[in-house]
């Protein structure tokens, strides 16, 4: 009996591993890239004047796929009224009935508890900061119903990827780590608010607050602002740290060729294009980070 159970919980689990897999977005893997770049960069800050441990890559890695699997589970289980309102979403498992409530809860503890547990493999600092950043994930859904800017605490929240992979390798919080963490967080506004252009219209008749519902006409201008002072804060990072002055250059001519293809895309309202973008720009600082430690 015991054995027909298990067999049984287990085909219906791979009966429907689908509907867990997109529940986490782990088909779309995006927002996972937005999230690894940022702690790599820490991580590889860090290691600037101390050694890089591969243990310490693997748990940046693992963590950041089920810190943004968790996210994107509570805010599906937050969100699922919402999202069969809109074009966009309707087809989430949690909203179109593939999975049920029960479900997606299971699947949030086991998500966490996975969390948790990889948590344990890394230093007290880390494990507090990460455990006061963790009731930001819980929070950032239910935002969106009382904050004007949600963006703003999406942005604490996924860019303290940074701060916690910094932890794994350093208790010295030094002015670099400080102004990467601010412009991460300026960056993360700014690509969410370009990200929620595409729901703006859904988004109003919802009720659901949003930067462009905040900032409206000005939310380009806004998001574009917000990206120069991201660009600022790496270059100073960069600055300090004395990279090389070829990567310096390197990286502004990334910056430079990122906002005219962005540009272009706006113009033409592609917003979910010039959104998914910012990954490889999060991939060229990681790179010349990369760089830097390589010729040290």
């Amino acid at each position: 009996l015991p054995f027909f159970c298990n067999g049984g919980i287990l085909i219906l689990v791979l009966g429907k591993l689908k509907s867990y897999i997109a529940l986490a977005r782990l088909d779309k893997p995006i927002g996972i890239y937005l999230l690894l770049w940022p702690s790599l960069i820490g991580l590889l800050l860090s290691s600037i004047d101390n050694q890089l441990a591969f243990s310490n890559l693997l748990i940046v890695i693992i963590g950041a796929i089920l810190v943004r699997s968790c996210g994107c589970v509570i805010n599906d289980i937050s969100d699922y009224k919402f999202d069969r309102l809109v074009d966009r979403t309707k087809d989430r498992p949690l909203a179109n009935g593939e999975l049920s409530l029960l479900e997606g809860w299971i699947f949030f503890i086991i998500l966490g508890g996975l969390s948790l547990s990889l948590l344990l493999l890394t230093p007290v600092l880390t494990q507090i900061i990460s455990l006061c950043f963790a009731i930001l994930i819980l929070v950032y859904p239910l935002s969106k119903r009382f904050f004007k800017l949600p963006q703003l605490i999406l942005g604490i929240t996924f860019g303290a990827g940074s701060l916690i992979a910094y932890s794994l390798q350093s208790s010295e919080i030094n002015i670099s780590i400080i102004i990467l963490y601010i412009g991460i967080l300026l960056w993360i506004i700014s690509f969410d608010t370009i990200y929620a252009m595409e729901d703006v219209g859904d988004d109003m008749i919802i009720g659901i607050n949003s930067a462009p519902l905040t900032w409206g006409e000005n939310s380009i201008y806004y998001s574009k602002l917000l990206q120069l002072l991201f660009y600022i804060s790496i270059l100073l990072v960069l600055i300090i740290e004395e990279f090389r002055l070829f990567i310096i250059i390197a990286q502004v001519i990334a910056f430079v060729i990122f906002e005219i293809k962005v540009n272009v895309l706006l113009k033409n309202k592609d917003y979910l294009k010039a959104f998914k973008l910012n990954h490889w720009l999060g991939f060229s600082i990681m790179i010349s980070f990369i760089i830097q430690l390589t010729i040290n």
